[in-house]
């Protein structure tokens, strides 16, 4: 099927109280309308449009990844008129799909069964059934067939009471859209052009408008302001924790639980509260992760432990490994099986090597850390110098004392021991112990200050 897609994102949200376009407020941490571009590229369209109005510029810039084209809709004179400036661009012969850049959450198989629809009829409609329809426009039958969509300000308080809503998302056939974009005027309380007079006009010219009925309300649902857009985010996040749960990973809180991408996990892991998982994460089987981890394009081996409130990005954790807590994982670093890294250690483009640790307070750049290396609490590895970076080379069965400062660039031979506080500027010999300190002093007869 030549399938091409319409995404309208030309409105301006003036109820999100914001200076950007609606459609780049962010849901699971991609902007609204990424996530209907997704869908749309997994329905496999050849084509993609999306109509932009209001902030135009910062939305082509933030979405210039988009494989699309743009479609601009100076003035805001309904949806009809928005799909009318992407319309001509579209092959006769092609099925329109019309979607919307605030209404996230809809599923590909839900469109994709719209869209199958339309093989036997020029026009395919998604509706749903709600509780309360205020505000929707009422899908009309007679015998079951569709004959008219009337919007809810239009509607006589016998219409009001059908609980049928139309979502606004259709299917039809291309050049059938365009003809009937062509005949619709603005004579309505609205004073706009509406896309759903091309369900009477379907009717009139004796077609058969197919229907099909999505599962969840939350699919065709749109976002006006921060609060349904809040709704929404725990809903995403709650079907995340589902099938993680279902999958056999543990968690202490499904509703404490924020992805933010793509998270892969082995089973028998357990994740505890408050987690952000961002861009692509994926963890082996038996990983327990605390409280509070921010982790981000990140891999991390079968039997980890992480402990709370670690940030881990661009990052490779191999098994066995233990990192926290409040342990700070930069990206280029390489935890190596077994190695330790513990509290208010922060490591960035380093590998550590096996059965490695550093245990606490200190910072470790721009490194080559062998096995079995202890470091001390307080080492920095002074790997910049105002203007240019520098490596360390940690080998084999080294020791670092306490406060020691390795000022690159600078190679710690193997099993060789640097003595605590020392500053060390020029390589050490395998086995040796160096050190760097003045002579203590005692000074007699001194005084302590004390307060005035």
């Amino acid at each position: 099927m030549n399938l091409s897609v319409i995404i309208l994102a030309a409105g301006a949200g003036t109820r999100m109280r914001s200076l950007k376009p609606k459609v780049l407020h962010e849901l699971a941490g991609f902007p609204m309308v990424e996530h209907v571009y997704n869908t749309s590229k997994k329905l496999g369209a050849r084509q993609v449009q999306v109509v932009y109005g209001h902030g135009g510029d910062l939305l082509k810039q933030r979405c210039d990844h988009f494989d699309v084209e743009w479609a601009l809709q100076a003035e805001q004179l309904g949806t009809a008129h928005a799909v009318q400036q992407a319309g001509p661009n579209i092959a006769d012969d092609a099925v329109a799909l019309i979607l919307y850049g605030d209404v996230p959450l809809t599923k590909a198989e839900t469109l994709q069964a719209l869209v199958s629809d339309v093989s036997g009829n020029n026009v395919a409609l998604l509706t749903v059934n709600l509780d309360d329809p205020s505000g929707y426009g009422r899908i009309v039958r007679q015998n079951g067939s569709v004959t008219a969509i009337v919007e809810h300000k239009d509607a006589s308080d016998e219409i009001k009471k059908i609980k049928e809503v139309n979502t606004g998302i259709l299917a039809v056939r291309a050049g059938y859209l365009n003809e009937c974009l062509s005949k619709i005027d603005n004579d309505n309380a609205q004073g706009e052009y509406y896309l759903t007079d091309i369900i009477a006009m379907a009717v009139n010219d004796g077609n058969k408008v197919s229907t099909t009925q999505a599962e969840h309300s939350y699919e065709v649902e749109g976002v006006n302001d921060r609060k349904q857009l809040a709704r929404l985010e725990r809903i995403f996040q709650h079907g995340i924790a589902e099938q993680l749960l279902t999958d056999g990973i543990s968690l202490a809180d499904p509703e404490r639980i924020d992805v933010r991408g793509e998270l892969s996990v082995g089973n028998d892991s357990f994740i505890d509260i408050n987690c952000v998982f961002e861009g692509e994460v994926n963890l082996g089987t038996g990983v327990n992760i605390g409280a509070g981890c921010v982790i981000k394009n990140s891999t991390i081996a079968c039997d980890c432990i992480i402990k709370p409130y670690s940030v881990i990005e661009d990052a490779i954790i191999d098994k066995d490994t233990q990192v926290g807590p409040f342990a700070r994982i930069r990206p280029g670093t390489h935890l190596k099986e077994n190695s330790r890294v513990g509290n208010f250690v922060e490591i960035k483009n380093t590998s550590l090597g096996e059965n490695s640790k550093a245990s606490h307070l200190s910072y470790l750049g721009d490194s080559e850390i062998g096995r079995e290396v202890n470091i001390g609490a307080g080492t920095i590895t002074c790997n910049y110098d105002g203007a240019n970076k520098f490596k360390t080379i940690i080998k084999d069965g080294a020791f670092i004392g306490s406060d020691t400062q390795l000022v690159a660039p600078v190679t710690i031979g193997e099993n060789a021991t640097i003595g605590a506080g020392s500053t060390i500027t020029k390589d050490t010999d395998d086995g040796s112990l160096t050190l760097s300190r003045v002579t203590q002093k005692v000074v007699e007869g001194w005084q302590r200050p004390k307060k005035k």
